[in-house]
C-alpha cells in the first residue's frame, strides 16, 4: 500500500497516471490530503471509481487526538497525537501576537539521549514519515481552528536524524496548493549533527537553524549531550561557520541553563569567541525541571545573558509556554506510557 500523503507532487502525479487519471487530479487530490480528509469518499469532485482505486492501492494516515490540554495561563494546546501503530507523539501549539506557531515531531522517542531531556527516556522506538509530521500541522490546525503560520521542529526526535523526510515534509508544507507555510517561517533544531547541517547549507532553504548548544565546551558538553562524543564542539561551530558563509542565514543557539553546569562566567565567554566572525542568536531556555533528573535550572539568567549582550551577542530568554499543561517536549508522552505500562 502507498502512504499517499507522503508523496511528492512528482510521485503523485506518476500515480495519477498509473491509474489512467488526467493530470489534473494530481492537484485535485493534493489539495483534499493538505486539508485533512480522513477518508477518501470525503474527496469530492473526484469519481466513485477513482476514489475506490486510491482506496485499494493508498493508506490515509490519520492521527488521534489521545489526549489535548490548553493552558489556563497563555492558551498553549498540546496534542498527544495517537498514530495507525498505536505509537503516540507530541504536538504543541504556541500562540503569539505575530501569529500560532506549531511545534512537531520527528521521531517516536529520540535516540540521542540528552541528559536534560525528557524526550529520550526510553530511547528511539522509530522514526516518522513525511505523512506523520505533515499530519501534526494539518490537524492541529484543524481540531484547534487556529490558523497556522509558523513552525518549529523541536519536538521530540532529532530532524538531522530523519532528514530524508523531514526534507519531504518541508517540500510538502511549502507547497502553494498546500499549506503554503513559506520556509522563512520554518525553524529547525538539531543537537549537532554536523553532516545534516553540512546537508542543509548546500541545500539552502532559507529556513532557520536552530542549534542545541547547551554548552561550548567538550567536557560539558560530553556530559549533557551524547552527540557531541561524535561531532566535538570545534567542529559543530565549524560547520555552523560554513552554513553562515553558504546561506547567508543567521543560526540560532538553544541553551538550556542549568545550575553550576553551563551557566559560568567562563563559558559565556567561550561561547562568545566561537561565534566571533559569524551572526548568531544565543536563545536561553529556563530549564524545565524534569523529575527523573538531578539537573536543576539556572539562578544566574539574567547575568548570563547581561555577559553576552556586553560582548556584542545577541541573547533572549524563552518566555516559558504552558508550564501547566506538562508543554515540555516529552513529558506528557511520558506520563501517557508510565500509566498504559
Amino acid at each position: 500500500m502507498t502512504d499517499v500523503k507522503s508523496l511528492s507532487r512528482a510521485e503523485l502525479s506518476a500515480l495519477v497516471a498509473e491509474l489512467g487519471e488526467p493530470g489534473f487530479r494530481a492537484k485535485q487530490i493534493f489539495t483534499w490530503l493538505q486539508k485533512g480528509v480522513e477518508s477518501f469518499d470525503e474527496m469530492t469532485n473526484l469519481s466513485k471509481p477513482l476514489r475506490q482505486k486510491l482506496a485499494e492501492r493508498c493508506t490515509l494516515t490519520v492521527p488521534a487526538a489521545e489526549r489535548k490540554q490548553v493552558s489556563r495561563l497563555d492558551g498553549t494546546i498540546k496534542y498527544l497525537w495517537r498514530l495507525a501503530d498505536g505509537n503516540c507523539i507530541e504536538t504543541v501549539i504556541m500562540r503569539y501576537q505575530h501569529g500560532n506557531t506549531v511545534c512537531v515531531s520527528s521521531e517516536v522517542g529520540c535516540l540521542m539521549g540528552c541528559a536534560f531531556c525528557a524526550s529520550t527516556v526510553g530511547g528511539l522506538v522509530r522514526r516518522l514519515t513525511p505523512a506523520e509530521i505533515l499530519d501534526q500541522v494539518i490537524f492541529s490546525q484543524k481540531d484547534s481552528g487556529l490558523p497556522i503560520s509558523n513552525i518549529v521542529l523541536m519536538g521530540i526526535g532529532e530532524p538531522m536524524d530523519n532528514l530524508d523526510a523531514v526534507l519531504r515534509f518541508l517540500e510538502l508544507v511549502n507547497d502553494p496548493d498546500g499549506l503554503n507555510i513559506g520556509m522563512r517561517h520554518i525553524s529547525l533544531s538539531t543537537c549537532g549533527i554536523v553532516p545534516g547541517i553540512q546537508r542543509l547549507g548546500e541545500l539552502d532553504l532559507q529556513l532557520t537553524l536552530s542549534v542545541s548548544l547547551h554548552a561550548p565546551d567538550n567536557e560539558t558538553r560530553n556530559r549533557l549531550m551524547p552527540v557531541n562524543r561524535a561531532y566535538p564542539v570545534e567542529e559543530l561551530f565549524a560547520a555552523c561557520h560554513r552554513y553562515f558563509q553558504e546561506t547567508g542565514r543567521r543560526i540560532s543557539f538553544e541553551y538550556a541553563m542549568i545550575d553550576g553546569v553551563n551557566d559560568h562566567d567562563w563559558q559565556a565567554d567561550l561561547i562568545v569567541k566561537n561565534l566571533k566572525g559569524m551572526p548568531g542568536h544565543v536563545n536561553l531556555i529556563p530549564l524545565n525541571d524534569v523529575r527523573e533528573s538531578p539537573l536543576k535550572p539556572s539562578r544566574r539568567v539574567a547575568a548570563f545573558q547581561k555577559r553576552l549582550e556586553r560582548q556584542g551577542v545577541t541573547a533572549t530568554v524563552r518566555r516559558k509556554l504552558g508550564g501547566d499543561i506538562d508543554a515540555s517536549c516529552g513529558q506528557l508522552r511520558r506520563k501517557t506510557l508510565n500509566l498504559e505500562e
